[in-house]
């Protein structure tokens, strides 16, 4: 059974952080810590040697969008080719993609809807709650000190969409504080940009 994230959740887990929610509180989850130190563990093989029986390209294909430019109007229409590139996506879905999916779909997020590998102007994001303007992406090792994605960040919340990114072993080894640092964002207990999360808040409302 997909994990539950309840509203009345304690917060207790979220201690330790520079970043503040509207409140003054503290919002950081368990996972921000282990982001800290992602340098030196990513790339570390898990040593079980089994097979990986998802696909590893499902990162890849997303890259087919770098470098195009387009104005921040209709945001929502979708660009030539972009169904198919979405279609392809969901097929060739990462492990990791897989494993958060089955806690998102079907409104099990305290009933918050969530649709994956959407067309965004000339990007397919990861998941998106268009209720409350969310992107949750996702990312592998290759992604670390991607300017392509801090352009990719900018031009969604400049088009009205938060953005909140996690490492994919955050969501293998720390599945409960994703789910936890999600819901912040959208119960808005989670509102300020923060490095440390991976949290970027949109620049206006979304059409």
């Amino acid at each position: 059974m997909s994990l539950l994230v309840r509203q009345t959740l304690p917060f207790a887990a979220w201690a330790n952080a520079a970043c503040k929610g509207s409140d003054g509180t503290s919002l950081a989850s368990p996972s921000t810590r282990l982001m800290l130190s992602y340098g030196r563990a990513a790339g570390q093989a898990d040593g079980t040697g089994r097979a990986d029986p998802f696909s590893p390209w499902g990162e890849g294909a997303r890259r087919a969008d770098e470098g195009v430019v387009v104005s921040q109007d209709d945001v929502t229409r979708r660009r030539p080719g972009k169904t198919v590139q979405a279609r392809r996506l969901r097929q060739l879905e990462t492990e990791e993609e897989h494993c958060l999916w089955s806690d998102l779909r079907a409104r099990r997020l305290n009933g918050y809807k969530f649709s994956r590998q959407i067309p965004l102007g000339p990007y397919v994001v990861d998941f998106l709650c268009r209720e409350r303007s969310l992107v949750v992406e996702l990312d592998g090792i290759q992604h670390a000190g991607s300017l392509y994605d801090d352009r990719r960040t900018s031009w969604l919340n400049a088009s009205g969409y938060s953005v909140i990114r996690f490492w994919n072993h955050e969501v293998l080894r720390e599945r409960r504080a994703v789910l936890e640092t999600i819901l912040a964002v959208l119960d808005g207990r989670l509102t300020q940009a923060c490095d440390t999360t991976r949290f970027s808040p949109a620049m206006r409302r979304a059409k």
